[in-house]
């Protein structure tokens, strides 16, 4: 079976956008407005024209990530005497085109100032030069070093995020108890865990979907170059080819093979499944030990808020541990807009301290401010632990020339569809080759 890796942004990143209240989000691109556009009220004012999935909410809106961004944008709408119009899409109308390609779309033809970009779009715009470098904002100062590297393209800060996303395993504790099962390190000691649930009459341990398995091979590939001590010199090394991605990729799907194969994890069943939606049912009941999700997961009630039992939050299994997966969108402002100064005063503001304070206070989740902490849910503390602590895998990062989360993603579906280990080798080897040759 041989696989044609191709060089794309994928569907919205839609975990990405998940933690922002948006999944993946569909569009239609061209310089007239679309019909399904929100065109916002003309203001007298300076405008500043803002690009994302979310529409801009009322003042009693239920949905708290939405309204702690709104409250950002009024903080600069005040402060600067401008006037934020949103552009968005609406979700129940079908378009040809994925917010990612829309959002690039719109970029490059300078239709707005400020955009909230997925990481491989990021990359790609980032290396193309269509991104204002926001490293000499008072903001950048405070930035974790993590939010800073990954966002950070040919030596430019491109994007700022305004909250940081972690990935972890959801555990159903009590069952890992009931079994005198301590929670696993290592690729080897998670092994041993499905086993014994496995025998124990638990089907399937893992519950998995089509969007975040991904995360098992990010722990397994880049455990050692994020938290060793030559990362620099590692990603230079694959970005000029003297390294290949496919060798640190292939632990993380044999891996995750290797789980498939002894029926840990239902590979036709995740195929199709949206996340949480396919395997959030079994784990709620306690049917299913472990599922993987993002750190927001643990702070609603419609995804894992409020379980029946005692749920923990850890990191994947690697060679050094316990290990979160952080990816992250960003808001970026075009290179060349048409009011791009006040563009950059505004997202200044909405990522300052101030700003993120009431963000992350709001929604309960990592800042991207170093001066900001948040206490966290008790389930979520195992994994905050070893981010604060400086141990993490960073799922997205602009600075390597092959984009990495959606690049991946696509390939582990390619997986869990019957391809080999090798095969989804060579598909890393082509999306590289491909860099090379336009670098």
């Amino acid at each position: 079976m041989r696989m044609r890796a191709k060089r794309r942004v994928r569907r919205g990143a839609a975990v990405f956008l998940a933690a922002l209240a948006a999944l993946s989000m569909t569009a239609c691109g061209g310089h007239e407005t679309p019909g399904n556009l929100i065109a916002p009220e003309q203001e007298e004012r300076r405008e500043v024209n803002l690009f994302s999935p979310m529409e801009k909410t009322s003042p009693d809106a239920e949905n708290v990530a939405r309204t702690a961004s709104d409250l950002t944008v009024a903080m600069a709408e005040e402060a600067l005497g401008i006037s934020v119009a949103y552009w968005t899409y609406t979700a129940e109308d079908y378009q040809d085109k994925t917010y990612d390609e829309v959002a690039m779309d719109r970029v490059r033809s300078n239709m707005d100032d400020l955009y909230l970009l997925n990481p491989d779009v990021i990359q790609v715009l980032g290396a193309e030069g269509k991104l204002m470098d926001l490293s000499g904002l008072d903001s950048a100062k405070n930035l974790r070093d993590v939010v800073r590297t990954a966002n950070t393209v040919d030596g430019k800060l491109v994007a700022i995020p305004q909250e940081v996303v972690a990935y972890g395993l959801f555990v159903n504790k009590e069952l890992f108890d009931r079994y005198e099962l301590a929670l696993p390190e290592t690729p080897e000691e998670f092994l041993e865990c499905c086993r014994v649930f496995k025998e124990n009459g638990i089907e399937t341990p893992v519950g998995a979907n089509r969007w975040w398995l991904e995360t098992f091979v990010f722990a397994q590939a880049y455990a050692d170059l994020y938290n060793g001590e030559n990362t620099e010199a590692e990603i230079a090394a694959l970005n000029s080819g003297q390294a290949r991605y496919s060798d640190y990729m292939r632990p993380g799907f044999a891996f995750v093979k290797e789980l498939m194969d002894r029926g840990y994890i239902d590979a036709e069943k995740a195929l199709v499944s949206e996340a949480i939606e396919g395997e959030g049912p079994d784990f709620l009941a306690g049917k299913t030990p472990i599922v993987i999700a993002y750190w927001g997961a643990a702070n609603t009630e419609t995804a894992y808020g409020k379980t029946d039992f005692e749920m923990q939050v850890i990191g994947f299994p690697s060679s050094r541990g316990q290990m979160p997966v952080m990816p992250m969108t960003g808001l970026a402002v075009g290179a060349e807009a048409e009011h791009r100064e006040d563009a950059a005063k505004a997202l200044d503001i909405m990522v300052s301290d101030e700003a993120l304070r009431l963000f992350s206070e709001t929604n309960r989740v990592i800042s991207p401010s170093k001066n900001v902490k948040v206490d966290c849910v008790p389930a979520l503390r195992p994994l905050n632990d070893r981010i604060e602590e400086g141990v993490y895998v960073l799922g997205s990062n602009a600075e390597m020339r092959v984009e990495q989360w959606g690049n991946t993603c696509l390939i582990v579906r390619e997986l869990l569809g019957g391809a080999t280990v090798e095969e989804c080798m060579a598909a890393f080897d082509e999306l590289q080759d491909a860099a090379l040759d336009r670098s």
